[in-house]
Protein backbone atom coordinates (compact mmCIF):
# COMPACT_ATOMS: atom_id res chain seq x y z
CA UNK A 1 0.00 0.00 0.00
CA UNK A 2 1.34 3.65 -0.82
CA UNK A 3 -0.02 6.58 1.07
CA UNK A 4 -0.81 8.18 -2.60
CA UNK A 5 -3.86 5.60 -1.70
CA UNK A 6 -4.43 6.81 2.00
CA UNK A 7 -6.82 9.98 2.74
CA UNK A 8 -4.86 12.16 4.73
CA UNK A 9 -7.68 12.99 6.88
CA UNK A 10 -9.03 9.02 7.78
CA UNK A 11 -5.50 7.76 7.13
CA UNK A 12 -7.82 5.21 5.50
CA UNK A 13 -7.87 4.08 2.04
CA UNK A 14 -9.71 6.37 -0.77
CA UNK A 15 -12.42 4.59 -2.33
CA UNK A 16 -11.51 3.63 -5.94
CA UNK A 17 -12.87 5.38 -9.11
CA UNK A 18 -15.65 2.68 -10.40
CA UNK A 19 -17.02 4.86 -13.04
CA UNK A 20 -14.45 3.76 -15.76
CA UNK A 21 -14.24 0.31 -15.09
CA UNK A 22 -15.91 -2.48 -17.31
CA UNK A 23 -18.40 -4.91 -16.04
CA UNK A 24 -15.36 -7.44 -16.81
CA UNK A 25 -13.33 -4.96 -14.54
CA UNK A 26 -15.13 -4.46 -12.14
CA UNK A 27 -16.21 -8.53 -11.31
CA UNK A 28 -12.58 -8.67 -11.48
CA UNK A 29 -11.81 -5.87 -8.84
CA UNK A 30 -14.41 -8.08 -6.74
CA UNK A 31 -12.25 -10.93 -7.09
CA UNK A 32 -9.22 -9.12 -5.69
CA UNK A 33 -11.28 -7.47 -2.99
CA UNK A 34 -12.33 -11.01 -1.69
CA UNK A 35 -8.95 -12.69 -1.98
CA UNK A 36 -7.66 -9.24 -0.49
CA UNK A 37 -10.22 -10.08 2.58
CA UNK A 38 -9.14 -13.55 2.87
CA UNK A 39 -5.22 -13.13 3.32
CA UNK A 40 -6.35 -9.77 5.81
CA UNK A 41 -8.69 -12.30 8.00
CA UNK A 42 -5.86 -15.45 7.87
CA UNK A 43 -3.75 -13.21 9.28
CA UNK A 44 -6.12 -11.93 11.71
CA UNK A 45 -6.78 -15.51 12.86
CA UNK A 46 -2.53 -16.09 13.09
CA UNK A 47 -2.18 -13.12 15.49
CA UNK A 48 -5.23 -14.24 17.40
CA UNK A 49 -3.90 -17.94 17.74
CA UNK A 50 -0.25 -16.55 18.82
CA UNK A 51 -1.96 -13.80 21.08
CA UNK A 52 -3.84 -17.08 22.89
CA UNK A 53 -0.64 -19.13 23.35
CA UNK A 54 1.00 -15.82 24.93
CA UNK A 55 -1.56 -15.02 27.41
CA UNK A 56 -2.06 -19.22 27.86
CA UNK A 57 1.52 -19.31 28.22
CA UNK A 58 1.66 -16.62 31.23
CA UNK A 59 -2.06 -17.95 33.01
CA UNK A 60 -1.77 -18.99 36.64
CA UNK A 61 -1.95 -22.57 37.16
CA UNK A 62 -5.01 -23.66 39.36
CA UNK A 63 -3.75 -26.87 41.20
Amino acid sequence: MFDDDLDPKTKRLKPRSLDKLSVDDLQNYIADLKTEITRVEDDIAKKEAHKNAISNLFKKKED
